[in-house]
C-alpha cells in the first residue's frame, strides 16, 4: 500500500515490524558492551605500560654484610676467663664505668684490657686481695650514688655449703656472707634484725644473697646499665632448684630486662667427695652468666603498669 498526498509523488510504506526492532536494539546494545569492553582492556594495557616504564623507587638501604661463622655464642666449653670478654665486647661500651663487685682474685679480667674500663674493684672479704682492691665492701650495700654506674659484674658464692673439695677456689656462702651465722656488724646483723633471727637457709639464703644484691644493683645502675651475674643452678634437699629462673623472674619484676644467657661448661670433669650409694640427678657441670639491662625510666613505668 502506498500513502499519496494530494499534488505529490506517492510514498511507498516504510512500516517496521517489532521482530525487526527488537533483534536492531540487541545489536545495538551489544555492540555498545563490546565497546566497553574493549575501552577497558586499552586502559589496562596503558596502565600496564606506564607500571614496566616506571623508574624503581631509590633507597639508601644498601644490602651490605658477609657470610661468617666468626660470631660470639651463646654456650661455651672454656673457663669464665675465656667467656667473659665476650659478654663485655657485646654488652660493655669502652670508656664506661664498670664495678666489679665480687672481684676476688680478678679472673674474669684475666684476658681483658682493663684500661679500657674505668674500673672499680672491690669484694666483701677484708684479707688476701689484690693491691688496689676496696676491701670489705659488701655488694648488698656498695657505696657508689645511684645511677652511677654502667654495669655492675656479681660473682657470689653459688651454693650455701661447699662440702669438701667440691668448690675449692671459689668462695663459699658461710665464711664470707654469714646469713645463717651468729650477727655480726653491717648487712648479716641487718638480715638477722628484719627477720627476728628467723633467718633464710641453704638455698633459700643464697638466693635471698642473690635479690638483696640484684636490688642494690639495680640502685647504682644508669639508665640502660648493665648487670653481669654469674650463677649456677643446684639440687638442695633433694629437688631441683633452677637458680637462673628463680632470680630471672625476681630481678624482672624487680624491673630489670633479660638480655642474654651464656653457658659455660666446665673443661673437665667434675666430681662428689663422698657417693654412698647411687647417683638421683645429673651432675652440674655448666654455670651461667645471666645479662641484665635497667631500661629507662619511662619503660620501667609501661612496663609497671601493665603488670
Amino acid at each position: 500500500m502506498a500513502v499519496c498526498f494530494r499534488g505529490s509523488t506517492p510514498i511507498p510504506d516504510v512500516s517496521i515490524s517489532r521482530p525487526q526492532i527488537d533483534v536492531q536494539f540487541a545489536f545495538a546494545t551489544n555492540l555498545l558492551l563490546l565497546n566497553e569492553v574493549l575501552f577497558k582492556i586499552a586502559e589496562m594495557n596503558l596502565e600496564a605500560t606506564r607500571t614496566l616504564e616506571k623508574k624503581p623507587k631509590k633507597t639508601n638501604r644498601i644490602n651490605g654484610g658477609f657470610p661468617t661463622n666468626d660470631l660470639i655464642y651463646s654456650s661455651y666449653q672454656e673457663s669464665n676467663d675465656k667467656v667473659f670478654p665476650h659478654i663485655l665486647k657485646l654488652y660493655v661500651k669502652e670508656g664506661g664505668t664498670v664495678a666489679d663487685v665480687t672481684w676476688g682474685r680478678g679472673v674474669f679480667w684475666r684476658n681483658v684490657d682493663t684500661s679500657k674500663y674505668n674500673l672499680l674493684r672491690s669484694d666483701l672479704r677484708i684479707e688476701g686481695l689484690p693491691e688496689g682492691v676496696a676491701m670489705g665492701v659488701d655488694a648488698r650495700k656498695l657505696p657508689y650514688g645511684s645511677e652511677s654506674l654502667d654495669s655492675v659484674v656479681f660473682d657470689p658464692p653459688y651454693m650455701h655449703t661447699p662440702g669438701g673439695t667440691a668448690h675449692n677456689g671459689h668462695q663459699n656462702y658461710e665464711g664470707y656472707y654469714g646469713n645463717n651465722a651468729v650477727p655480726s656488724d653491717g648487712i648479716p646483723k641487718g638480715i638477722w634484725n628484719l627477720t627476728n633471727g628467723d633467718l633464710p637457709k641453704y638455698h633459700e639464703a643464697v638466693l635471698d644473697l642473690y635479690f638483696r644484691a640484684g636490688r642494690e644493683a639495680f640502685r647504682v645502675l644508669c639508665e640502660d646499665g648493665i648487670y653481669i651475674v654469674k650463677c649456677q643452678d643446684e639440687v638442695c634437699a633433694n629437688r631441683q632448684r633452677l637458680t637462673h629462673l628463680e632470680i630471672t623472674n625476681y630481678f624482672e619484676n624487680l624491673g630489670f630486662i633479660t638480655e642474654d644467657l651464656f653457658v659455660v661448661m666446665r673443661t673437665s670433669k667434675p666430681g662428689v667427695s663422698r657417693l654412698l650409694s647411687c647417683q638421683y640427678h645429673a651432675r652440674k657441670n655448666h654455670s651461667y652468666f645471666m645479662i641484665y639491662r635497667k631500661p629507662p625510666d619511662k619503660r620501667r613505668r609501661r612496663e609497671s603498669r601493665r603488670c
